[in-house]
C-alpha cells in the first residue's frame, strides 16, 4: 500500500547552488495514485466547515470538490473551466514561520509554470490563522511566475501558498516550487537512512522500493542501511530484489540479534559515523508509508538551519489516511509523560477541517523531541551528546530529544514531512509485554532529565498506573510494572546488560499471568453468564472529575478487596470491547472478556484477590523506594549517561570492533 508513486527525476535539493541561485527546499507534488482519502493533504477541496475557533478569525471556503481525475502527475494538476483549487494543504503550502525562527533566510520565492487562462492568487496567515491575500497574476498560454515573497512577519506563525482560478478554458499547473537562496558556500548535505526492522518483510522491502524510486533524493542519498533483527528477513522478500537494484548500489542489509528500535537505530548511527561520508541519519520505521519529497524538505530545512537541528516529520495514520495523529510532541516536565504541544491535537482530520479553518495550525510549534518514526539527526549532533540510550523500545526518542536540547541542539518538528504509520492509539502497549519497557525507560528518562528533586508527580503517577492496572484485573501488566520499577532501582548498568535478554525475561514474567492469554474469538472461553443478571452493569463512562475519579477508585478497591462470589469466575460476568475497558468500567466486575485494540482477539481476566493484594503491596513497595531513593538514583544515572550513549559502550554491546580493526568482535 502506498500513499503516492515516487518517480521523480529533477532533484529536490541541489547539492551545491552556486552565487545567486535559488535553491528548491519544496516542491509541490500530488498523489498520482487515485486516492481520494489522501487528496485533501494535497488539494483543497470539499466546502469548509465552521472553523475551530471562538473568534471571528476570516477564512476562505471553495465552491467545489477535488477529484483524483484531475491529478495528471506527480507535479501537475489540472483545474477545470470555470473551478478553483487551492494549494492550503498540509503537503503544499509552505510552513513560512519555520523557515523564519530556524533558518537566516528571510525571503522565499514561489515560482509557477502553468499552461492555460486563469488566475494565480497568493495568500498568507497568521498565527492566530487570519487569512490575507497577497498578490495575483493573470496567466494566459504557457506562463512562468517568480513572486518573492518576505519572511518578516512570521516571528510565531503562518503559512503562505497560492489558489488557481481557471478562466474560460482548464488551467493546469505544469509545476511549483518554493525556494530559497542558496548557500553557495556550504558543502553538500548528504544523508544515511537507518531502518531497523523485525520480522516486517514486506513493509520494510516497500519502503525500500518508495526510497529507491525517489528520485528526487538519489543527489543527496549516501546509503540506505537495514538492520534486521528478525527471524522474517527482508532479504527473503519478493519484492526484495527489484527494491536493491531501484537503490542502485546504495542499500546495506545488516543482521543482528533483537536488541529493539535503540538498538537497531543505534547500529544504523554507528555505521553513518564510522562510514564518514554523510551530514546525517534519517531514521525511519520499517512499516511507514513516506512521502519522499518530505524527506527531501527535511534535508533541505536541515541544510539551511541556523544551527544543527534534530529535524521530524509528523505522523498520518495509515488506517485513516487524512487524519494527522501526531504534530508537535512535549514531554510535561512535573508529570514527565508525552503530550501534544499545545494547543495542537491528536487525530486532527484534515478532509474534515483543512488548514485554513484549523487556526491552531498555524502556530508555530515548539517539541521536545520528535518520534523515530521520521527523524533526522546531524552527525555533529551525535558525536555531540551520543547515540541512543539502550532502552530496547519506548523513550529512546524523547530521551534523545531532551538530551540534544540540553546540549543547544533543537528540535523542529516540521510540516509538510510526514509518513503514515499505525498510530498507538490501535495498540495494547501499555497493558502487554511493552508496559514494562513504558514504565522503566520513562523513570530512567525523568532521573536523566527531571528538573524535580524527586520527578515531581511523576512517582505518584506511576503508582496510580499500576493500582489501575491492579483494579483492572491485569494482574500482568502490574507485575511488569513492579520489575520495571525493580531494575530501575538496580542502576544504569542494568540497561545495557540486559538489553539482548530482557524481552525474554518480560515474556516469560507475562506469560505467567492468565490475563495475558489472549485467543482469537469468543468461543474459545466459556459462555458469559452472569451470577446476578439484575445487578447495574458498571459505568463505562470515564469519570469526568477529581472527585468522581476517586470514588471510582474507591469503589473499585472496595469491590477487589471483598469476597468472591461462588463460581464468580468460572465463566465471563460481561463482554467488554475495548473502548469500554477503562479500570473504572472493570474495577466493578469480577470476570469479564476483554478485546484488545486491534481486535485480533480476547483476554478472559478474572478477580483473584491474593494477586491484587500481593500486587497492590509490591507496587507500594517500589514506588516507595523509588521515592526515597530518588537523588541518589538521579545522581548514578546523570553520572553514567554519556557512557551509556557512547559509541564505546554500543560497540561492545553489539559485538563491534573499534573502527579501522576491522569485522566484528565475536559474541
Amino acid at each position: 500500500m502506498t500513499a503516492v508513486d515516487s518517480h521523480e527525476a529533477a532533484p529536490a535539493v541541489p547539492a551545491d547552488p552556486g552565487p545567486g541561485v535559488l535553491d528548491v527546499v519544496a516542491r509541490v507534488v500530488l498523489p498520482v495514485a487515485e486516492d481520494p482519502d489522501v487528496l485533501p493533504l494535497y488539494v483543497d477541496g470539499a466546502h469548509a466547515p465552521e472553523p475551530q475557533v471562538d473568534d471571528d478569525t476570516p477564512t476562505l471556503t471553495l465552491p467545489s470538490d477535488q477529484h483524483p481525475d484531475q491529478v495528471v502527475s506527480r507535479r501537475a494538476y489540472r483545474v477545470d473551466a470555470g473551478g478553483r483549487t487551492s494549494f492550503a494543504t498540509y503537503f503544499n503550502a509552505f510552513p513560512a514561520s519555520y523557515w523564519r525562527r530556524h533558518t537566516s533566510v528571510r525571503e522565499v520565492t514561489l515560482r509557477v509554470l502553468t499552461t492555460g487562462p486563469g488566475t494565480l492568487v497568493v495568500y498568507r496567515s497568521s498565527a492566530r490563522g487570519a487569512v490575507a491575500r497577497v498578490t495575483s497574476r493573470r496567466l494566459d498560454g504557457i506562463s512562468t511566475q517568480h513572486l518573492a515573497l518576505p519572511l518578516d512577519g512570521f516571528v510565531d506563525g503562518g503559512w503562505y501558498w497560492f489558489d488557481l482560478v481557471a478562466g474560460s478554458e482548464p488551467l493546469v499547473l505544469d509545476t511549483a516550487e518554493w525556494c530559497v537562496p542558496g548557500r553557495a558556500a556550504a558543502p553538500a548535505q548528504r544523508v544515511t537512512v537507518g531502518i531497523t526492522t523485525f520480522d516486517r518483510p514486506a513493509s520494510c522491502a516497500a519502503l525500500l522500493a518508495q526510497l529507491g524510486r525517489a528520485g528526487q533524493l538519489h543527489t543527496v542519498l549516501d546509503a540506505v542501511v537495514v538492520v534486521d533483527q528478525g527471524t522474517r528477513l527482508v532479504t527473503d522478500d519478493p519484492g526484495f530484489d527489484h527494491a536493491r537494484e531501484s537503490l542502485a548500489g546504495r542499500l546495506r542489509v545488516i543482521r543482528q540479534p533483537n536488541l529493539g528500535g535503540s538498538g537497531g537505530f543505534s547500529r544504523a548511527m554507528l555505521e553513518t559515523l564510522d562510514a564518514g561520508r554523510s551530514d546525517h541519519v534519517l531514521l525511519l520505521d520499517d512499516d511507514v508509508v513516506a512521502e519522499p519529497e518530505g524527506i527531501a524538505r527535511a534535508i533541505a530545512f536541515a541544510r539551511h538551519a541556523s544551527q544543527p537541528t534534530v529535524v521530524g516529520g509528523h505522523m498520518f495514520s495509515m488506517h485513516e489516511r487524512s487524519v494527522l495523529h501526531a504534530y508537535a510532541e512535549v514531554v510535561r516536565p512535573w508529570q514527565f509523560r508525552w503530550s501534544p504541544s499545545a494547543p495542537s491535537v491528536h487525530d486532527h482530520d484534515l478532509a474534515r477541517w483543512n488548514l485554513r479553518s484549523t487556526p491552531w495550525m498555524h502556530r508555530r510549534f515548539h517539541a521536545d523531541y520528535t518520534g523515530w518514526w521520521m527523524c533526522l539527526i546531524p552527525v555533529t549532533v551525535l558525536r555531540d551528546v551520543g547515540l541512543s540510550m539502550p532502552f530496547f523500545i519506548k523513550w529512546d526518542d524523547a530521551e534523545f530529544g531532551l538530551r540534544a536540547a540540553t546540549a543547544g541542539h533543537p528540535t523542529v518538528s516540521l510540516p509538510g514531512a510526514a509518513v503514515w504509520h499505525v498510530p498507538w492509539t490501535d495498540k495494547d502497549d501499555s497493558v502487554d509485554w511493552q508496559a514494562y519497557f513504558h514504565a522503566r525507560n520513562r523513570l530512567v528518562a525523568a532521573l536523566l532529565h527531571s528538573r524535580y528533586d524527586r520527578g515531581g508527580r511523576l512517582v505518584r503517577e506511576s503508582l496510580a498506573i499500576s493500582v489501575k492496572h491492579v483494579l483492572a484485573m491485569q494482574y500482568s501488566a502490574a507485575a511488569l510494572r513492579v520489575r520495571a520499577v525493580e531494575d530501575v532501582l538496580a542502576g544504569p548498568d542494568d540497561l545495557h546488560r540486559g538489553l539482548g535478554t530482557r524481552l525474554g525475561e518480560v515474556r516469560t514474567l507475562r506469560a505467567e499471568h492468565t490475563d495475558a492469554r489472549v485467543r482469537p474469538d469468543a468461543a474459545d472461553f466459556a459462555a458469559v453468564r452472569s451470577l446476578r443478571p439484575r445487578r447495574q452493569d458498571p459505568s463505562t463512562t470515564r469519570p469526568a472529575s477529581r472527585i468522581s475519579t476517586l470514588r471510582a477508585a474507591a469503589l473499585g478497591v472496595l469491590h477487589q478487596v471483598g469476597p468472591l462470589p461462588l463460581g464468580a469466575t468460572e465463566a465471563p460476568e460481561r463482554e467488554v470491547a475495548s473502548p469500554d475497558a477503562g479500570w473504572w468500567t472493570l474495577a466493578r466486575l469480577d470476570s469479564a472478556l476483554v478485546a484488545n485494540a486491534d481486535g485480533t482477539g480476547l483476554a478472559w481476566l478474572r478477580r483473584d484477590r491474593s494477586a491484587a493484594g500481593r500486587a497492590l503491596a509490591d507496587a507500594v513497595r517500589v514506588h516507595r523506594e523509588l521515592l526515597r531513593r530518588w537523588p541518589e538514583l538521579a545522581s548514578a544515572y546523570r553520572h553514567a549517561g554519556p557512557t551509556l550513549v557512547g559509541e564505546e559502550s554500543w560497540r561492545r554491546t553489539l559485538g563491534l570492533a573499534p573502527p579501522g580493526t576491522g569485522g566484528e568482535e565475536p559474541r
